[in-house]
């Protein structure tokens, strides 16, 4: 008996190692946190041989597989609050003769036979910290693989959710990340976007896509060895996941063709990533710096006439033959909504008949409100609308000699225009200010930087009437530029809160300036809480002075 004892040790040693090597191997973890989680299994059963209340440690030597145990106690000096964890200084120093407050006695333990609860126990506590170092080995592994294009296998469809087998984890594509009226079954290969990576509790989560732009842009870049050296980039992309796609490309190499280099002979390239994108047709367009010449290369095959950029908007103005209007629109409007996506700007679709007819609206209305306010003749006026003036702040803030310089105007009559047109200014704003009064929008706020009266007029209709009032507004609700509505909105259609902008958003008032506005109304917060603090001093003193009195 006595000499069977040394033998299973060694025979238990030898096979703690070998579970660690072998589950190591398996998870594809560091054999370190497998022994360090095998020690804590251990130290939680001989709490429980033990007593829980013990400090016990446990020490595997991952070369030898020797396994020490043994119970820490603090030295103190006093007589100690927990007995199980610490000792008095006279009886530390029994035990230990130099033993001095603040050191750790360690009580050797003789090792422990594992029942079968213990056992049970133990192998919780490794299955868990094993799953925890796998599930952070998956984390650390594919977080900076974001935006790579993977392989995996099907695994199971879960409410429309496809579970992608990415050999060591899992992904999934959920359904509105997927390509319209694709099927996938139990086993089959396919290729997807690594969307986002996110730290879970129970696990990371994978999101895959194959309906995103950049899945088409990857491909591209494995079909196209020039867009993978960076000889060729794609500049902008926009889907309409299983119909039809956009891409502006640009060669960095005079001598290469973009587009041609994409299509590939007899249109093999873009073929192969057609037929990955299950048939869905693919516009190459070569990508320009200027934008009024992407406009109309991301328009084709419509033929445009014309583009006007408004630049504060962010909007795009496009005149097209009346021919070529529903082919520039597109089916259901894919084509224009492709290119407002590809040039990031608000496309708005024009005939020339359209145009036309727009122009002359303004026209004629810019010319009668200076006929009005000015005084002028129709003429004049019309000279004015003609070489550009749309406003009167134009007209009353522009070098004099701009005016002066229009065929038939000379220095008088320029100077007689800028004063006209301050008058009038000057009248729209005591009429504004009169109107504001009515409202009852309180004059604090027409001290505050950026505001016109015209504004506070705005803001009075919308009973925005105090500084408390504007100041619990946050900047978007003030300054967010309205949508601009789409030309052809379905009957009825209702407009959304995001579509109708802030409170002053047509004054096109920067975010910059919203937040300048915002901050200088909730000044008074600060000014009131300043003396608030300093009038507390104050009061405890003149309270004390009271009482010793």
């Amino acid at each position: 008996m006595a000499t069977a004892a040394p033998a299973a040790a060694t025979a238990n040693r030898a096979e703690l190692l070998a579970i660690a090597d072998s589950v190591a191997r398996e998870k594809l973890i560091d054999r370190g946190i497998v022994i360090e989680a095998m020690e804590d299994a251990i130290q939680r059963a001989a709490r429980a041989r033990y007593g829980q209340e013990n400090d016990i440690r446990a020490k595997l030597d991952p070369q030898s597989g020797d396994l020490r145990l043994w119970r820490v106690v603090e030295v103190v000096e006093e007589a100690p609050e927990d007995y199980y964890k610490q000792i008095d200084l006279k009886g530390a120093q029994k035990l230990k003769a130099d033993a001095a407050v603040g050191d750790f006695i360690v009580d050797p333990l003789p090792p422990i036979e594992f029942g079968r609860i213990a056992a049970q126990a133990a192998k919780q506590v490794i299955f868990q910290k094993v799953r925890d170092a796998e599930r952070e080995r998956q984390f650390e592994e594919f977080k900076d693989r974001v935006g790579e294009i993977i392989t995996g296998v099907v695994k199971r469809v879960e409410f429309g959710h496809v579970v992608v087998d990415l050999g060591r984890a899992e992904g999934v594509i959920r359904r509105d990340a997927q390509i319209p009226r694709e099927m996938h079954r139990v086993g089959d290969r396919v290729r997807s976007l690594i969307l986002r990576v996110a730290r879970e509790t129970r696990g990371p989560q994978i999101f895959l896509s194959r309906a995103h732009p950049d899945f088409m842009k990857k491909l591209f870049a494995q079909e196209v060895p020039e867009i993978y050296d960076g000889i060729i980039e794609i500049k902008a992309a926009a889907r309409d996941p299983g119909s039809r796609a956009k891409i502006g490309v640009i060669s960095y190499d005079s001598s290469i063709d973009p587009v041609g280099a994409c299509v590939g002979m007899k249109g093999s390239r873009v073929q192969a990533v057609v037929q990955e994108m299950q048939g869905e047709k693919i516009d190459i367009i070569p990508w320009s710096e200027d934008t009024a010449t992407f406009v109309v290369n991301a328009l084709q095959p419509a033929t445009v006439a014309r583009v006007v950029i408004d630049e504060e908007e962010g909007r795009i103005e496009v005149v097209v033959p009346d021919d070529q209007l529903s082919l520039a629109i597109g089916r259901r409007g894919q084509n224009v909504r492709l290119a407002s996506q590809l040039t990031s700007s608000q496309i708005d679709i024009l005939t020339e008949a359209d145009a036309s007819e727009k122009r002359q609206k303004e026209f004629i209305e810019r010319s009668e409100m200076f006929q009005n306010e000015l005084d002028v003749d129709e003429t004049l006026a019309q000279l004015l609308v003609a070489e550009g003036f749309t406003s009167l702040e134009e007209v009353a803030y522009v070098e004099a000699d701009e005016i002066a310089s229009i065929e038939g105007l000379d220095d008088d009559i320029a100077t007689e225009l800028q004063e006209r047109a301050s008058e009038a200014l000057e009248r729209r704003e005591a009429a504004s200010r009169e109107e504001r009064r009515g409202l009852g929008v309180e004059d604090a706020l027409a001290e505050l930087p950026h505001l016109t009266e015209q504004m506070l007029v705005t803001l009075g209709k919308a009973k925005i009437l105090t500084l408390d009032d504007l100041a619990d507004l946050a900047t978007d609700e003030l300054v967010q530029k309205k949508r601009p509505e789409p030309r052809r909105r379905a009957e009825n259609a209702p407009q959304r809160a995001e579509d109708k902008g802030g409170i002053l958003a047509e004054y096109g008032l920067s975010e910059e300036q919203g937040n300048e506005i915002i901050m200088a109304a909730r000044a008074h917060w600060f000014e009131d809480e300043a003396t608030d603090e300093a009038s507390e001093p104050a009061s405890e003193e003149a309270v004390d002075a009271d009482t010793s009195q």
